[in-house]
C-alpha cells in the first residue's frame, strides 16, 4: 500500500474546551469514492481538526492511503493527492489525539490504520477510546506484536492478526470482543464496507444510501447531507453491518448491554444540523436554553451566546425568558489553525484572537452569557474580563451542561480530574473564581428533559452516558484504575 504523509500543526489552542474525539466516514459503490469521503470528512471537521487520512481500494492499484496534519480542505481537495486514491471503496478519519501522542512526530497515529492479512488487506477507522488498551498492548507486545503507533486503535489491527477466523469480518468481530470501552468503527476490505458500534452505543454512526448502488457510513447525518446521500438509519448499539455489492448484512456480535449514548454529543460535539436518535441536535440545544431559563432566571437586558456552540441554547433562553437575544461577542471567522508559532506576547492575547466584544451593544447592559460548558474556567474568566472592559453593568453566566467534574475515558480529550474546575469547587466558589455576578448550570434532570426524556434522569437506569457530570461510568476504565484513578464512591 502506498502512503503519503503531511506536516504539522496548530498554535492557538487554549486548552479550555473538550476536544470532539474523532470522526469516521466510508463509501462503497461509487466512482471516485475517496472524493466522497473527503467531502464527508469536511462535514465532520468539527470532530477532529488535528489530522485526517483516507484509504481507498482499486482492483488494479490495490490499497492506497494519504495522511495529513491539518484541515481536510487544505489537504484532500488537491488533485495531486486525490488522484492517488482511486476506486469505488474508501474510508476516512479526522482526528483529535485523545489517546496516543500529539504533535509533529505523531503522523504514525493518524488513521485509518491498515493491515495485510493472509486473506487480503483491511483498513479501520475508529472513533472512541478503548479503556483496556494498555493491558491489551502489553499482552500483544509480549506475544510478539510490533506496534507502529501510540494509538489505542492499533490494538484492533493486532487482535485481528491473531484471530484464527478465515475472513476479515469475523476477525473484526473477534478483535472487538476483546476490547473494552467506546467504539464506532468504519472498516474496509477489498470488497466490503463495514460499520460497528460498541454494545452501549456511546459514539454515533449512521447509514446512508448514495444513488442507486452506493452506501455510506458516517459519524453524523451532516456527513451524509454533504454528499447528497439519503439517511437510512442509525447503526444500533452492538450492531455490525457488512456492505458488499448492494446488500447490507446486519449481525449482533456482542453481549447486549444498556444503551448509553454520550449526552455531550447533544450538548456540544455534534453539529447542530445533525440528527441524533431521531432528534434534531439544534432543537435539543435550543431546549436546553429553555430549561435553563426556567431553572435559573435572572433580570438582565441581553442574552448573548459565547460563539458558536452556545448559540442555540442562548436562543432558547431568550425565547423562554423574553430577554432580547443579541450577538454581544463576535467570532473571528478567519482565525482557523496556523502553522506559524506565535510569540509569547501574541499567545497571551488568548481568547481575543478568536473573539471580540460588540462594545456598542454591551456598554451599560446587564448581560447573560450562555456557553456550552466550563472545563478549566480560564476561558470563562477571560470572556468575563472582555465583557466588563466593554462597559457591561453586570455579567451572568448560564451554562448549557451540568458541571463537568469527571474526566471522560470514552474518546474525549478531558483534563485530569484535578484540573476540572467543578471537581474542586462548588458552584458558588466557581462563580467567585470566575468573577461574575451569577453562575448557574443546567441540572442533569433539565438536560435529560431537553434531550427528550420528559421524566428527567432515572438514577437507576440513565438513558445516556453522563459520566463527565455524574461520575457514573457505564464501562469500567480498567487502564485508568490500574494507574490509580479513583472511581466515585458508591452512595
Amino acid at each position: 500500500m502506498r502512503a503519503q504523509l503531511g506536516t504539522p500543526f496548530d498554535a492557538f489552542d487554549d486548552g479550555d474546551k473538550l476536544k470532539e474525539e474523532c470522526g469516521v466516514f466510508g463509501v462503497i459503490g461509487v466512482a471516485d469514492a475517496a472524493n466522497f469521503v473527503a467531502l464527508g470528512l469536511h462535514a465532520l471537521q468539527h470532530r477532529g481538526q488535528e489530522a485526517g487520512g483516507i484509504v481507498s481500494y482499486d482492483p488494479v492499484q490495490g490499497f492506497n492511503s494519504a495522511r495529513r496534519f491539518g484541515y481536510v480542505r487544505d489537504n484532500f481537495t488537491k488533485a495531486d493527492v486525490m488522484s492517488t486514491l482511486p476506486g469505488e471503496l474508501a474510508i476516512g478519519h479526522v482526528r483529535y489525539s485523545t489517546a496516543g501522542s500529539k504533535g509533529a512526530t505523531a503522523i504514525r497515529d493518524v488513521q485509518p490504520f491498515f493491515g495485510e492479512f493472509s486473506m487480503g488487506g483491511a483498513a479501520i477507522a475508529h472513533n472512541g477510546n478503548l479503556t483496556n488498551a494498555a493491558a491489551l498492548r502489553k499482552e500483544l507486545i509480549e506475544r510478539g506484536s510490533i506496534f507502529q503507533s501510540s494509538s489505542d486503535s492499533e490494538c484492533i489491527i493486532h487482535l485481528m492478526a491473531r484471530s484464527i477466523q478465515t475472513n476479515i469480518s469475523e476477525r473484526i468481530k473477534d478483535a472487538l470482543r476483546r476490547v473494552e470501552g467506546a467504539f464506532s468503527v468504519v472498516a474496509m476490505t477489498r470488497t466490503k464496507l463495514i460499520g460497528v458500534r460498541d454494545a452501549h452505543g456511546v459514539r454515533p454512526l449512521v447509514l446512508g444510501r448514495v444513488g442507486d448502488s452506493g452506501w455510506a457510513l458516517s459519524s453524523e447525518t451532516c456527513g451524509l447531507d454533504i454528499i447528497g446521500a439519503e439517511f437510512v438509519r442509525e447503526i444500533e448499539p452492538g450492531e455490525m453491518v457488512v456492505i458488499e455489492g448492494n446488500k447490507v448484512l446486519s449481525t449482533r456480535p456482542f453481549t447486549p448491554a444498556p444503551s448509553r449514548f454520550c449526552i455531550f454529543e447533544q450538548v456540544y460535539f455534534s453539529r447542530p444540523d445533525s440528527i441524533l436518535g431521531g432528534r434534531s441536535v439544534y432543537e435539543t440545544r435550543r431546549q436546553i436554553g429553555v430549561e435553563l431559563a426556567k431553572e435559573s432566571p435572572v433580570d438582565a437586558d441581553l442574552v448573548c451566546p459565547v460563539p458558536d456552540s452556545g448559540t442555540p441554547a442562548a436562543i432558547g433562553f431568550s425565547q423562554e425568558s423574553g430577554i432580547p437575544y443579541a450577538m454581544g461577542i463576535i467570532r473571528n471567522q478567519y482565525m482557523g489553525r496556523t502553522f506559524i508559532e506565535p510569540t509569547e506576547s501574541i499567545r497571551n492575547m488568548g481568547v481575543r484572537l478568536k473573539l471580540n466584544v460588540n462594545r456598542a451593544l454591551i456598554k451599560g447592559k446587564r448581560v447573560i452569557l450562555v456557553d456550552d460548558s466550563v472545563v478549566r474556567g480560564t476561558t470563562s474568566r477571560k470572556i468575563k474580563d472582555m465583557i466588563l472592559e466593554a462597559g457591561a453593568a453586570e455579567v451572568h453566566f448560564r451554562i448549557a451542561s451540568p458541571p463537568t467534574a469527571w474526566p471522560c475515558f470514552y474518546g474525549v480529550d478531558t483534563p485530569e480530574r484535578s484540573k476540572l474546575l467543578a471537581a474542586t469547587m462548588t458552584e458558588d466558589e466557581m462563580r467567585d473564581w470566575i468573577g461574575v455576578d451569577s453562575l448557574k448550570f443546567i441540572s442533569l434532570d433539565g438536560l435529560y428533559r431537553a434531550a427528550g426524556v420528559e421524566a428527567g434522569r432515572d438514577p437507576k437506569a440513565p438513558k445516556f452516558c453522563d459520566a463527565c457530570f455524574s461520575g457514573e461510568y457505564p464501562i469500567t476504565p480498567s487502564d485508568k484504575i490500574a494507574e490509580g484513578f479513583e472511581m466515585k464512591a458508591a452512595e
